[in-house]
């Protein structure tokens, strides 16, 4: 499917804002994969796709979890997690997209994951810090991106971390690993330097 062909299927998916968020993201995320030697053009199909399934009723996301075999353990947490691999299956099926690594990169943008691959990080930094994005500690995490993909993902990660414990919500058990993969990382990188 042609870019533009998947991006007007996308935005008619989702309301204007939620667009408007993508197009962010898709800027952000090419010169995020340029800035750090990723693919732009995956990193751009991946934010193309990223919340092609936000939109989707709870009981249309549950269906496809259950059916697909995607991991049970998805029910029992927060259901703004759910639209991350809901989507990468219907970017798989509807739209055609059979690059594992634009797939795993829109399947991991909400909850990260050990061992991110550099395209997995460059969609969910750009998911948490595109222009429309107005949060306490995003200007932080933008300044931190431009030198440190991983230290800047790794605020976003303790942004959303802290935000839930805030809310008296539940952590996905991704999410604090793929944290704790990205503190290994830094402080690896460090003792080089």
């Amino acid at each position: 499917m042609n870019r533009e062909t998947m991006m007007e299927r996308v935005r008619a998916e989702m309301p204007e804002k939620r667009w408007i968020h993508t197009l962010g993201v898709m800027e952000t995320a090419v010169q995020l994969a340029e800035r750090f030697g990723a693919d732009a053009e995956k990193a751009e199909r991946a934010a193309i796709l990223h919340d092609v399934a936000k939109y989707w009723p709870t009981s249309r996301m549950e269906l496809i979890i259950r059916e697909k075999g995607l991991p049970g353990e998805l029910l029992l947490y927060d259901k703004e997690l759910w639209h991350a691999p809901v989507g990468a299956v219907v970017a798989e099926s509807d739209y055609g997209v059979a690059d594992i690594e634009v797939l795993d990169a829109i399947r991991y943008h909400t909850s990260g994951r050990e061992q991110m691959t550099l395209l997995d990080k460059v969609v969910c930094l750009a998911d948490y810090m595109e222009p429309g994005r107005a949060f306490p500690g995003v200007e932080r995490i933008r300044e931190l991106a431009e030198v440190s993909l991983d230290e800047a993902l790794l605020a976003g990660f303790d942004s959303t971390i802290g935000f839930l414990l805030a809310k008296g919500k539940r952590i996905f058990p991704l999410t604090v690993a793929a944290r704790n993969d990205l503190i290994l990382k830094i402080r690896e990188a460090e003792q080089w330097q």
